[in-house]
């Protein structure tokens, strides 16, 4: 035999053998409700054009099949941000290369940077310039350092600027932005590492951080806050009241309970609203406000839970598909 006989056998794809796994993220275009962009954890990026009747996938072909978050330019939503890197931390874990952008609706990529980020949680575009771009990034999970941090770009990624780094074992997991002021921002830090037996879920360098001057400054929002080791932090702007703001925060005492926090003067105080048992805060550690109805917040976990009263009754409601 030599390797003429063996030529015409090619690799080739014979049918699906894996599910997609969790969905890390979804964006659907605002110009038309039909239209989504699903991010999975470890099966790359769907888009459907048809409400979710029939998806395609469009990003097999480049450096990562693990993806964090997808977030759509506001001004052209034909402009896609994609964050590689699954923001969870279990054991089985995919990482990613990096960010890329998409100016034609995902059908071409380029990857924009931020290649060690490895694990990135949030994008957010300036509402006012499409070119300013904020990206927060948790880091490696089983090294320190990386691309680790609160990274901005004002060329439209061509450049990126770290703007908020913690240390080498902190990264940032949440960011949320003042509707009326772009330029006040909210940014939880998260501290977490594993190996391959043990995992460190929080430590003393997580928090919240707000800055006024679009990210150049940056002073820590903990008054009210539990000062015992903190785990991941999600954090989100009233879209009505906008110096109302709502945190869930993993705490590790001896319960492990999760706590909901509510803010009335952007985050200058902080009270405790109520906690309840988050299955996991390494897979469920977002929330996200209602847009029309004030204090209505929807909580991710196993079961998605709601409170309608700014965090004292925490509920799983009716419309949970099991």
């Amino acid at each position: 035999m030599t390797a003429e006989t063996f030529r015409a056998l090619e690799m080739r794809n014979i049918a699906g053998t894996f599910q997609s796994g969790r969905i890390a993220d979804v964006a659907i275009d605002p110009r038309n409700r039909s239209v989504w962009y699903v991010a999975s954890a470890s099966g790359g990026l769907w888009k459907t054009v048809n409400h979710g009747r029939t998806f395609q996938p469009i990003f097999d072909d480049f450096g990562s099949y693990s993806l964090g978050c997808v977030t759509l330019d506001p001004k052209n939503p034909d402009t896609v941000w994609l964050g590689t890197g699954e923001n969870q931390a279990q054991r089985a874990i995919g990482y990613g290369d990096g960010i890329y952008k998409s100016t034609d609706a995902g059908r071409t990529w380029k990857n924009m940077g931020l290649g060690n980020s490895e694990h990135i949680a949030k994008i957010l575009i300036d509402p006012r310039n499409s070119n300013t771009v904020y990206v927060a990034s948790q880091g490696p999970l089983f090294s320190p350092g990386g691309d680790r941090g609160l990274y901005k770009t004002t060329d439209g990624g061509a450049t990126w600027k770290p703007i908020l780094q913690v240390s080498e074992n902190t990264g940032i997991t949440d960011l949320d932005i003042d509707p009326r002021n772009p330029n006040v921002m909210y940014a939880a830090a998260y501290q977490r590492r594993r190996n391959t037996s043990v995992v460190v879920a929080g430590g003393p360098e997580a928090g919240i951080f707000k800055s006024a001057d679009g990210g150049a400054h940056w002073n820590k929002i903990n008054q009210g806050l539990p000062t015992a080791d903190k785990g991941r932090i999600a954090i989100a702007v009233s879209p009505q009241r906008p110096d109302v703001l709502y945190a869930s925060v993993a705490v590790y005492r001896t319960d492990r309970k999760t706590e909901f926090y509510r803010s009335e003067n952007g985050g200058a105080q902080w009270t405790h609203m109520g906690d309840w048992s988050l299955q996991d805060p390494e897979y469920y550690g977002e929330i996200y406000c209602d847009p029309f109805e004030f204090d209505r917040v929807y909580i991710m976990d196993t079961a998605v839970r709601l409170t309608t009263d700014g965090g004292k009754t925490i509920t799983t409601p009716a419309f949970q598909i099991h």
